[in-house]
């Protein structure tokens, strides 16, 4: 039988499976750090003084673009006031460039520019900056798409979600 919380044989009071999700969630918040940590180096190599919500919603656009800005408030969850700042940083920077939306006049594309595009790249390219693709790198494929597969469920849980 497995010990529970109300069980006289758990330790402390708590399981094995509270123990086992404080764990998880201990290890994603190391790794939540860690991601701030990069993301603050890699917008200061995209542009100094670049702050890393601007980043965020740079390689948002880059990767998903051309986006309305109501796309990109939308899934990044951000204020339209926030991002219209963000934005004119980024454009003042020549990182994002706006065009009219074709399907709605009234709205504009928020695309990232060549040199933004070129930026990203040689940040991606750069060894220094390889971070999780190289330790992953020494994992079994198998165990890549284990974690993929297990992160996913994870993300689309149907119980209410994890976030």
């Amino acid at each position: 039988m497995t010990a529970t919380a109300d069980s006289p044989s758990a330790p402390d009071g708590v399981d094995a499976r509270d123990d086992a999700i404080r764990a998880v969630e201990a290890e994603f918040m190391h790794m939540a750090s860690g991601f701030r940590r990069l993301m603050s180096r890699r917008a200061e190599r995209v542009s100094p003084g670049l702050l890393p919500a601007g980043y965020k919603v740079l390689t948002t656009i880059a990767h998903q673009g051309p986006l309305t800005a109501s796309a990109v408030v939308e899934q990044l969850m951000l204020d339209k006031s926030q991002l219209s700042r963000i934005v004119s940083d980024l454009e003042q920077r020549g990182l994002i460039a706006r065009t009219p939306d074709p399907d709605d006049r009234r709205a504009q594309l928020l695309e990232a520019t060549v040199e933004a595009r070129a930026k990203l790249d040689a940040i991606r390219d750069d060894p220094s900056e390889r971070g999780m693709r190289h330790s992953l790198e020494v994992w079994d494929v198998a165990d890549i798409v284990r974690l993929r597969d297990l992160l996913h469920a994870l993300n689309e849980d149907t119980h209410g979600g994890a976030f």
